[in-house]
């Protein structure tokens, strides 16, 4: 007789969260200009803003925050991190950097020039920015499958190769520096890419001699996914997966605070000696000495070790099978979702869960900013404003889906806040009907918006 499913860790430490009133929650939107990132963590109840930095580091983690050597250079913690790397992903090479978009600025500062143009499954927000602000530009090749939030197909992350294949016709090799793989792809929904669509890729690229990087934040989950998903893989580890992987590049990207389990850091590893050296100096300059790169020696410890739990069946099994919990709750309750459900949150169609809401007036805004004033929980808008403005034209991009994410921190909240979640979202889409204005922009930056925009009722 088979057993209920319980999580694979008991709780050691505990922090109070405070719930508040609509008419509290009404006036702190109103003061934060109605950008969910101005507000006070103390006026959040549930914070699923990302799940970037906001989990919780397992006993072994913090143990090692204890042993970290603070080394300016040459840091045994270092050390430590680098065989750890090597370990999962197979690069020689190592530069830590303080986190994920750090990374991009160090390695994209010597890849990318102007006019470049980088391939890859939808681009999420900072890497896209880190591209255009080179003035080069980032091309869309996911399948297009990863729009249509009812189909079912199991890996909604994978580049369509006639897509990518049109790219390398179309422009001449010197202009493209590198293919970028995200896995798993936030921007589609947290979609996995298959194995078999990377070894695709790898064989398309190297007939055109263009190199593959990978967005590597979340690779433990896209390994996840490959292990249940994909024939024939379902016997192999996590890191047998991922070591496979990472074959198929020459360097990889990593936000640490996503699959590293840690609060901050991320780092570049690569094979290629001589690209190596070239963002060494970029590391120097930006980040600092090339063995600890804006990482104190103690967080590198705790990386090495979480690098290593995330990389474990149990904890995937446990992490992933939350966020199918909430996102099964809200198919129940006729919630519009990407199916299948993502590896690190749910994402709602705005534009299905609110029909009446424009899309000038920003319907996957206005629909968070609904569910905080319901219930304290803090969502956030993966639609028009995160994409921001042409470069060129100036004018609002309105990317194929209008999403809000649900992103849910690792080992933080219980199945209990699940619920909640899911029965406040119920009670904004019971009264949909009743929500037919949005927002307009008063203030906005000239790049990456969302995280700084002014909004003013319509």
């Amino acid at each position: 007789m088979k057993l209920p499913y319980a999580e694979p860790y008991r709780i050691k430490m505990v922090e109070e969260i405070r719930q508040s009133t609509k008419e509290e929650r009404e006036q702190w939107l109103k003061n934060a200009d109605y950008n969910l990132f101005n507000l006070k963590s103390s006026q959040v109840y549930i914070d699923l803003l990302t799940d970037s930095g906001t989990g919780a580091m397992s006993d072994q983690q913090w143990a090692a925050l204890m042993t970290g050597d603070e080394s300016y250079a040459g840091s045994r913690s270092f050390e430590e991190l680098h065989e750890t790397v090597k370990e999962i992903t197979g690069f020689q090479y190592l530069l830590p950097t303080h986190q994920g978009r750090a990374a991009e600025n160090v390695l994209f500062s010597v890849l990318v020039k102007e006019g470049d143009v980088i391939p890859g499954n939808s681009h999420f927000d900072t890497t896209k920015g880190h591209i255009e602000i080179r003035k080069a530009h980032a091309i869309d090749c996911t399948v297009d499958e990863a729009f249509d939030i009812e189909n079912l197909f199991p890996f909604k992350g994978n580049i369509d190769l006639e897509k990518l294949e049109n790219v390398y016709k179309t422009y001449p090799k010197e202009k493209i520096p590198f293919c970028l793989i995200t896995i798993t792809c936030n921007s589609s929904g947290g979609q996995p890419v298959s194995l078999e669509n990377m070894k695709a890729v790898k064989e398309l690229s190297d007939r055109y001699g263009i190199p593959i990087y990978f967005d590597s934040a979340r690779f433990a989950e896209n390994a996840y996914f490959i292990k249940k998903r994909e024939k024939g893989q379902e016997h192999r580890s996590i890191k047998e997966i991922a070591k496979e992987v990472f074959s198929y590049g020459v360097g990889m990207t990593m936000s640490s605070k996503k699959d590293g389990l840690v609060n901050i850091g991320g780092f570049i590893a690569l094979n290629d000696e001589n690209i190596f050296r070239a963002a060494s100096n970029m590391t120097i300059i930006y980040e600092g000495f090339i063995t600890y790169g804006g990482m104190a020696g103690r967080d590198m410890a705790a990386l090495a070790v979480g690098l290593n739990e995330a990389t474990e069946f149990e904890y995937l099994e446990s992490r992933i099978s939350q966020v199918e919990y909430l996102g099964n709750k809200l198919i129940k309750f006729g919630i519009p979702i990407q199916k299948p459900i993502g590896g690190h949150a749910v994402f709602i169609d705005s534009l299905k869960f609110l029909p009446n809401i424009p899309r000038e007036e920003y319907p996957a805004q206005t629909l968070a900013n609904e569910i905080y004033k319901e219930a304290g929980i803090r969502t956030v808008e993966i639609g028009t404003i995160l994409a921001d403005r042409d470069p060129q034209t100036r004018q609002n991009r309105y990317p194929k889906l209008e999403l809000v994410r649900l992103a849910i921190p690792r080992r933080t909240y219980t199945n209990n806040h699940m619920d909640y979640i899911a029965v406040a979202i119920k009670y904004v889409y019971d009264r949909r009907d009743e929500i037919e204005k949005g927002y307009n922009i008063t203030w906005e930056s000239e790049i990456l918006r969302h995280f700084t925009v002014k909004l003013e009722e319509a």
